[in-house]
């Protein structure tokens, strides 16, 4: 028996969950995941002893603040001056979460109502999809088009109804980035149409041109806006689940609220080594984004030997190559015949069914091996 809510079938199946069943089904040949953008790099070994020493502190085995500890915001507040140019009130502009992923789900319940229209770009990060239905919002999807550099045409949105927009750059999955015009663009745009901002930067460390810009380095953008970050890509922290949130207080306020129903904080450790990942040395980061890049060069002259059209991403661990057909075939039987995972571009959206998405989240050895079995079997075609 079925025991699902409507609204929960009504979803499509996540991404990632269908890749794990598939690689199930692949016999003998090692699989080579470069599907899931899940870092394989470790965790800086600074911010691993600082998770040492602190699981010595008694009070840390204790039940945390909902808006973690002050250490932990007056920290975030010092990198994103540091990083951004921006001044924040540790008190009520910043707010640490479960990972941003904790944030961009329960953002949606705690700002709209049902029937509130919240825009959703195709393609995305699937979440913002599924938190929008979840959360009774209305999703009205925006296309983020190759011609268009993969930004939304602000101009050709229907704004009617809309409380809200997620928008996310540097992009998955499609490697894009944006500067400082556009966000400005979007900032007035979003002021003319009342409008909140959800600007989802979880990659705003892993990129291979300029930084990445903060929305809220605009003018004005604090009175309505909502900057979601990750620990996750940025320091090799996925299963630590740590991330934060900065921006518009009020909005804030909302979704601390909400969250105080639905959970109790994050582990008073990994608050601890958050801070020793924020206040230590960022050579780490420097050195992950040239790892990134060496692979990510591999992996474009690889595709592009085997006789697809691939262009470097600006931005991200992201590959997002151009194909014929529907995505999911081609994912599958690439699997199939090599062994190499890739996510259909279907996954984020209709408007990414004839793309696939590669990830250089794995080793050197098995991208190398990946470009191997993929030029081996092209050329058998």
């Amino acid at each position: 028996m079925d025991r699902r809510s409507e609204k929960l079938k009504s979803l499509p199946e996540y991404p990632f969950a269908k890749i794990d069943r598939l690689k199930e089904g692949v016999e003998k040949r090692e699989v080579i995941d470069l599907g899931i953008g899940d870092p394989d790099l470790p965790t800086p070994t600074h911010i691993i002893s600082a998770l040492k020493e602190a699981l010595n502190d008694p009070k840390i085995h204790r039940y945390p603040p909902y808006n973690g500890y002050l250490e932990l915001r007056l920290a975030i507040s010092s990198w994103y001056k540091n990083r951004f140019g921006v001044s924040l009130e540790p008190n009520s502009e910043i707010l640490p979460l479960v990972g941003s992923k904790d944030g961009i789900f329960h953002i949606v319940p705690s700002i709209i109502n049902p029937g509130d229209v919240v825009l959703v770009p195709d393609p995305g990060y699937p979440v913002y999809f599924s938190a929008t239905i979840l959360g009774h919002g209305v999703p009205r999807i925006v296309p983020l088009l190759p011609e268009n550099n993969f930004l939304p045409n602000l101009s050709e949105i229907d704004t009617k109804g809309v409380k809200a927009m997620f928008i996310n750059y540097p992009n998955n999955p499609t490697g894009a980035a944006c500067d400082i015009e556009f966000l400005e663009k979007l900032v007035l745009w979003a002021k003319e149409n009342d409008i909140i901002i959800l600007f989802d930067m979880a990659y705003s460390e892993v990129y291979f041109e300029e930084a990445p810009p903060s929305i809220l380095q605009i003018p004005g953008a604090i009175d309505f806006c909502l900057e979601f970050h990750s620990l996750s890509k940025t320091f090799n922290m996925t299963g630590w689940r740590i991330g934060f949130c900065v921006g518009n207080k009020d909005i804030i306020k909302a979704l601390l609220e909400y969250k105080t129903n639905v959970d109790s904080g994050i582990f008073g450790a990994v608050q601890y080594a958050a801070i020793s990942a924020l206040t230590g040395s960022q050579i780490c980061i420097e050195e992950m984004r040239a790892i990134y890049k060496k692979r990510m060069d591999v992996l474009v002259r690889g595709l592009s030997k085997a006789g697809f059209n691939v262009q470097k991403p600006k931005a991200s661990f992201y590959i997002w190559m151009k194909i014929e057909g529907k995505s999911s075939d081609f994912s599958e039987h690439l699997l199939q015949e090599t062994g190499v995972v890739c996510t259909p571009g279907v996954s984020f959206g209709k408007y990414g069914e004839e793309f696939v998405r590669f990830s250089v989240t794995n080793s050197d050895e098995k991208i190398d091996e990946a470009v191997n079995r993929i030029i081996k079997w092209k050329s058998s075609l």
